[in-house]
């Protein structure tokens, strides 16, 4: 498998990148650093629930919606990333999506252990310290015939614009998302002191990687992954697409009478928050609009949930869920039918 250790790219590269090798039909590992802050939401995610648009106006920075589930965070160089672009009949690929964590999240967790931060892998799809803190940001998707995993190593970070690019109902409210990051997320710089040199921390991902990947070949970028890193900016950078889930809501007419109420439910899964926005008439489901930072694949199924629980009675939610998982084979790490159920209001 190659090996692209590009450095530092501009913030938009530093995404599109790996979108653009499912595309191209490339394997490889991709180690990079953005040369500029941005706010990343998950593939599911509200960005107008989420990430405090005006804010991010007004200091320029950037929000980008990935392909990747997940929650909204706040990127910049100090954080260098690394990017697995697999396709899912390589036989290095393991059967289901938590064996899929596991497997290649482990090198991770022996990378930052060999640097002097002792960690482990701990499901559904953490890097945690010794004491449980956590020290990696990952996700997974599938992407045509591949699946990518992307992640950091957290050599600094900074809480206080994290928790200020988020939507938050109050400041006392922010002041709490704010001490609770600081108890739950650490970095490099936090658990050593300081931070070692860049190359050391790379030799250790390259390493670690090697050891579940095989040998890696060092390579340059090849000028048609440019190109289609080019040829995917107009659709990522678009309004429509950062505003896919908040739009798809917006887009449904529901007359609401004596009888039909709207209801917002937050339910946390051990895989993620999921949120759901539903127009109840009498025991039915109008109108279902699901959003969070869980993983769900395939991820353009949960859209055809929506769809098909319109109509459904609240005592048939359990059943009408449990029979589309089975239908559509899907696979939501550390999120059942049974929480998709609770935040539904069926169980």
């Amino acid at each position: 498998m190659k090996l692209y250790d590009l450095g530092e790219v501009p913030w938009l590269e530093s995404q599109l990148i790996y979108h653009a090798l499912p595309h191209l039909g490339m394997e490889g590992l991709i180690l990079l650093l953005p040369t500029s802050p941005y706010v990343c939401i998950g593939y599911h995610q509200d960005v107008e629930q989420e990430v405090d648009l005006a804010y991010c106006r007004e200091h320029d920075i950037p929000v980008f919606r990935r392909e990747v589930g997940g929650g909204a965070v706040y990127l910049d160089g100090d954080q260098l990333f690394y990017q697995l672009v697999i396709r899912r009949d390589n036989p290095l690929v393991p059967v289901g999506k938590e064996a899929f964590y596991r497997k290649f999240l482990e090198p991770v967790a022996e990378a930052y252990t060999a640097i002097g931060v002792p960690a482990r892998y701990r499901p559904i799809n953490d890097v945690v310290t010794a004491e449980g803190r956590k020290i990696s940001g990952t996700g997974a998707a599938e992407m045509g015939d591949y699946f990518v995993l992307v992640g950091n190593l957290i050599m600094d970070f900074d809480y206080q614009t994290m928790v200020r690019v988020l939507k938050v109902p109050d400041e006392k409210f922010r002041d709490k998302i704010h001490k609770s990051l600081r108890q739950n997320l650490t970095t490099i710089r936090r658990e050593l002191g300081a931070v070692p040199p860049l190359s050391e921390l790379k030799e250790a991902l390259v390493r670690c990687f090697e050891r579940v990947l095989g040998p890696l070949e060092r390579a340059k970028l090849p000028p048609q992954v440019r190109a289609k890193v080019r040829e995917l900016i107009p659709r990522f950078t678009s309004e429509e697409w950062l505003h896919r889930v908040s739009r798809r809501r917006e887009g449904r007419r529901v007359k609401i009478t004596t009888g039909v109420e709207v209801v917002q439910r937050v339910h946390k899964a051990p895989g993620g928050l999921i949120r759901a926005t539903l127009v109840m008439a009498g025991d039915r489901l109008a109108d279902v609009s699901l959003s969070g930072d869980f993983f769900f694949y395939p991820a353009e199924k949960l859209a055809e949930l929506e769809e098909a629980l319109v109509g459904v009675r609240l005592g048939e939610v359990e059943q009408a869920v449990e029979d589309f998982y089975r239908r559509w084979e899907i696979e939501s790490p550390g999120v059942s039918p049974g929480d998709f159920t609770k935040v539904l209001g069926g169980g």
